[in-house]
């Protein structure tokens, strides 16, 4: 007669005693005056950005950030195939689906490492920041450029860049998360300013894709950072609240 079978895994080797597994000290917040500082000249370089766009100030800027990937009188791009195919891939990383995936994942991996603080601010701040972006399109109402072919297909308002608010909000916001996990200034420095810069290349992945203008990106990128400072500063409070609510224990997978 053939045993039952069992959903348990059957170790080659001893497992090790769940007495030995220890996570390393975290839970180590923001400095909240450092983010606010941070989003202050972040929230400056955008809203300079924003009075530039809507007083058409950009033009020479955006032409020449438009053209400085073309050649020829029909505006192809440099470098061949494959650097045109590295762009797309860059791109990608900003798009709606891996954005969402990202912050996701990064969610589940925060409440695995017991923070659920973390967890639950940078969930609140990419929901929030998703509205924010949104909003400033429809407001701005700005037609996409026409100046150069498309390398990648693009609709809707061209300001700001929704990829690179995104990317800035989405990976800046993660890289805050987790300098939790790290006492050390140089370590937090060093994941943020990694972030700041991912998201920066593929803020300008969207300009030479010809799908934005410069000022797109530059906005998107300066407002979607400046807002994953700010919520990491003001939503802290309610966040450690929701984090700490009957509610928040029951969505902790380590408590299932």
């Amino acid at each position: 007669m053939t045993p039952p079978h069992s959903d348990k895994v059957t170790p080659q080797e001893p497992p090790i005693p769940p007495e030995d597994i220890h996570l390393p000290a975290r839970g180590f917040s923001v400095n909240r005056k450092k983010a606010i500082a941070a989003a202050a000249l972040l929230w400056i370089g955008w809203a300079i950005m924003v009075w530039a766009v809507l007083n058409d100030t950009t033009g020479d800027f955006d032409r020449s950030g438009l053209l400085l990937y073309r050649t020829g009188v029909d505006f192809h791009p440099l470098g061949g195939t494959m650097l045109e195919e590295a762009v797309r891939d860059i791109t990608a990383l900003g798009g709606v689906l891996l954005t969402t995936l990202v912050t996701i994942a990064a969610c589940v991996a925060l409440l695995f490492l017991k923070l659920r603080r973390e967890a639950t601010l940078f969930a609140i701040t990419v929901m929030l920041g998703w509205l924010l972006n949104n909003t400033m399109k429809m407001l701005v109402g700005r037609d996409r450029p026409d100046l150069v072919p498309y390398l990648t297909q693009a609709g809707g308002y061209s300001f700001p860049s929704g990829h690179s608010f995104a990317s800035a909000m989405v990976y800046t916001g993660m890289a805050l998360a987790f300098a939790s996990m790290s006492d050390r200034h140089s370590v937090r420095y060093t994941m943020i300013g990694a972030a700041m810069v991912l998201s920066a290349m593929i803020a300008w992945s969207r300009v030479m894709l010809g799908v934005h203008y410069p000022s797109d990106a530059l906005a998107g990128w300066l407002g979607g950072a400046a807002w994953a400072f700010t919520a990491a500063a003001l939503l802290y409070k309610p966040a450690r609240a929701a984090a700490e609510s009957e509610l928040g224990h029951k969505l902790d997978p380590i408590n299932h």
